[in-house]
C-alpha cells in the first residue's frame, strides 16, 4: 500500500470492517479496491456513470430513483481517492480513471453494450473510455463536462506547486474543498447538502492526497482534441449544461457542440454545475427520453 499524508480530519482507515457497514459492493480491480453499485431493473438497458473530481457515488442517487422507474439499470462507482474507493500509489492521471472504468465494466455482469455518462471531469474520462469502448457505447451524456478552460485558477496553481501543495493539503484542504463545493450548485441547502455528502468521505486516509494529486495529474484543460475524436465517432450523444454553471462555464457550449455535433443539447435554466445533483428528475426525464428517441425510426 501506498504511504499517503494525512490531512487534518482524516480519522477513519479504509479498511474491511469500515466497508462492512456501507452500502453497495466492491471489486478488487487492477490497482485498487472500488466501491460500486449496480442497481435497477435486471432486463434493463445499462447506463454506466462516471462522476467528476471529488464526488462518490452517492451524487447520483437522485438521478437513479428516476431511471429505475423508467426501466434503466444503472452503474455507479466512486473513482480511485474518492467515496470509499482505495486511495491508491502512482500518478492520478486520466489513464487511472479511465483504466478503472475499463476494468470495472468488463469486471461485471453486465449487457454487451450500454449507455456512458460523464459529469465534470468524469466526462473526460467517459471520453478516455469511449476510445477503447465506443462499439459497445450506445449512447454518450455529457454533463457540464471539463476540458475547454485555458488553465487552472491561481489557487490551483499554488496548490499543486511541489512543496506547498502537501502542506496546502495537510492542514487547509477541508476548507478549500468547502470553498470549491460552494460554488458547484446555487442554493445554501443544496451547498450544504453536497458538502455533507462529500466531506463524509474525506474522513477516509489519504482522501486530500488524492485530490491534490490529481490535480496536479489529471489534464483538465486544452482537450479540445479529445472532443474532436469523440465526434468522428459518430456515437448519438446528449450534452447537458447547467444555464449558471461557474465552473465549466457556459460560454464553452458553443464550442462543445462544434466538437462533438451532438445529437441533442440541453441548457437547463437556474442551473449551475451539477445538473444531476441539482435537478435530477429533469436529468433522468431528459436522458431516458434521449435514450428511448434512439430506438425510434427516423422519419425521412
Amino acid at each position: 500500500m501506498p504511504t499517503f499524508y494525512r490531512a487534518r480530519g482524516e480519522n477513519l482507515p479504509l479498511n474491511p470492517d469500515t466497508r462492512s457497514r456501507l452500502r453497495g459492493s466492491f471489486i478488487q480491480l487492477s490497482d485498487g479496491i472500488t466501491h460500486y453499485e449496480l442497481t435497477g431493473p435486471p432486463d434493463g438497458e445499462l447506463v454506466f456513470f462516471l462522476g467528476g473530481l471529488t464526488v462518490p457515488l452517492f451524487y447520483w442517487d437522485g438521478v437513479l430513483d428516476h431511471l429505475h422507474r423508467r426501466g434503466l439499470r444503472t452503474l455507479t462507482y466512486s473513482a480511485y481517492g474518492r467515496g470509499y474507493s482505495d486511495r491508491v500509489a502512482g500518478p492520478y492521471d486520466r489513464e487511472l480513471f479511465v483504466r478503472q472504468a475499463h476494468d470495472l465494466i468488463k469486471a461485471l455482469d453486465v449487457p454487451r453494450s450500454w449507455h456512458t455518462a460523464g459529469s465534470s471531469m468524469g466526462a473526460l474520462t467517459a471520453l478516455g473510455l469511449l476510445q477503447r469502448s465506443h462499439e459497445q457505447t450506445k449512447s454518450l451524456t455529457l454533463i457540464g463536462p471539463a476540458g475547454f478552460t485555458e488553465g487552472d485558477a491561481p489557487p490551483v496553481r499554488l496548490a499543486t506547486r511541489p512543496g506547498i501543495g502537501p502542506f496546502l493539503g495537510k492542514h487547509l484542504g477541508q476548507l478549500l474543498l468547502r470553498t470549491h463545493l460552494s460554488h458547484n450548485v446555487r442554493t445554501s441547502a443544496q451547498v450544504r447538502t453536497l458538502t455533507d455528502m462529500v466531506c463524509d468521505t474525506y474522513r477516509c486516509e489519504g482522501s486530500m492526497y488524492a485530490l491534490f494529486a490529481t490535480l496536479r495529474d489529471y489534464e483538465l484543460h486544452h482537450q479540445q482534441d479529445l472532443y474532436l475524436q469523440a465526434g468522428r465517432l459518430g456515437i448519438p450523444t446528449l450534452l447537458l449544461w447547467g444555464e449558471e454553471d461557474q465552473v465549466a462555464p457556459i460560454g464553452k457550449l458553443p464550442e462543445a457542440k462544434a466538437l462533438l455535433s451532438p445529437k441533442l443539447c440541453q441548457v437547463i435554466t437556474g442551473c449551475g454545475h451539477m445538473v444531476p445533483f441539482e435537478f435530477p428528475e429533469k436529468t433522468a426525464v431528459e436522458m431516458s427520453d434521449f435514450f428511448n428517441g434512439l430506438h425510434r425510426p427516423q422519419t425521412p
